[in-house]
């Protein structure tokens, strides 16, 4: 698989050079950045001490020259970018980006009906099977839990609630037949009244260098269930864009999902 990265100098971009560079299918031939940063025109590999020679650009046509796959966890407005020139490539997509609006969201899947998209608010094996579970557990715990849920990420991250977090959201709100934008309550304050049973609720947390933290809590009369997903590196989620990488190489068009990629539909 010929393989190029974006926001090739961000922490996730590294881990998901560095697990590109790791693995025996896979070739790294573009990484993209945007213009001013610091990395542009030094070897991809150099944070690692390994000479790839790809270099970073911030030139669309440099970096998707030699690719079948671009992965991207970057900004909604880079990502949209990276997906008009994907297309006229025929580049294939593997998409992490979270914080997309509905016309964003609308843009991906334009573009899944010229090339073939992952799109995922989280690349984790773990973190979709968590996905599983909740969708197992709302359907069990439909009558006399409330529903919270809580996540936490580090200081840098700029959209609130994640996008895992509104993906748990959707899999809940679904799973008892609700629409998430009519029962979500994002954050509390003052004189709120009693807690309406058919909501969702969401918290979050931000600080320091927290990878990235989720909670799903059911909680009843005498008990409570949680269902969580701590990652304590982005390794998981790079490991699970490869998989997605795979996924992808024999198909020409349409829009997936992880749970698509690990077959759990």
């Amino acid at each position: 698989m010929r393989i190029a990265v974006a926001g090739a100098s961000g922490r996730m971009g590294r881990m998901l050079i560095e697990t590109v560079l790791g693995a025996p299918d896979a070739r790294l031939t573009g990484a993209l950045d945007v213009p001013g940063a610091q990395a542009l025109g030094r070897d991809a590999g150099e944070f690692l001490g390994r000479t790839t020679g790809v270099r970073v650009t911030d030139s669309l046509a440099e970096g998707l020259a030699e690719a079948d796959v671009l992965i991207d966890f970057t900004r909604p407005e880079g990502t949209l970018a990276h997906a008009g020139e994907c297309v006229r490539r025929g580049v294939k997509m593997v998409i992490g980006t979270t914080g997309f609006d509905n016309a964003g969201k609308a843009r991906i899947r334009d573009a899944a009906e010229r090339v073939s998209v992952v799109f995922a608010p989280n690349m984790s094996v773990g973190v979709n099977v968590t996905l599983k579970l909740l969708e197992t557990a709302a359907r069990i715990l439909s009558e006399g839990y409330d529903i919270e849920i809580i996540e936490a990420h580090h200081r840098h991250k700029v959209d609130a609630p994640s996008g895992t977090a509104l993906k748990m959201g959707e899999v809940v709100a679904s799973a008892l037949g609700r629409d998430l934008a009519e029962v979500a309550v994002y954050g509390r304050e003052g004189v709120t009244g009693e807690r309406d049973p058919s909501t969702i609720g969401f918290a979050t947390v931000r600080g320091g260098d927290i990878v990235g933290d989720h909670t799903v809590m059911f909680a009843g009369i005498g008990e409570r269930i949680e269902v969580t997903h701590r990652a304590s590196s982005r390794m998981g989620y790079a490991h699970g864009s490869l998989r997605a990488c795979r996924f992808l190489m024999p198909r020409d068009a349409g829009l997936f999902d992880m749970q698509d990629v690990l077959g759990l539909r």
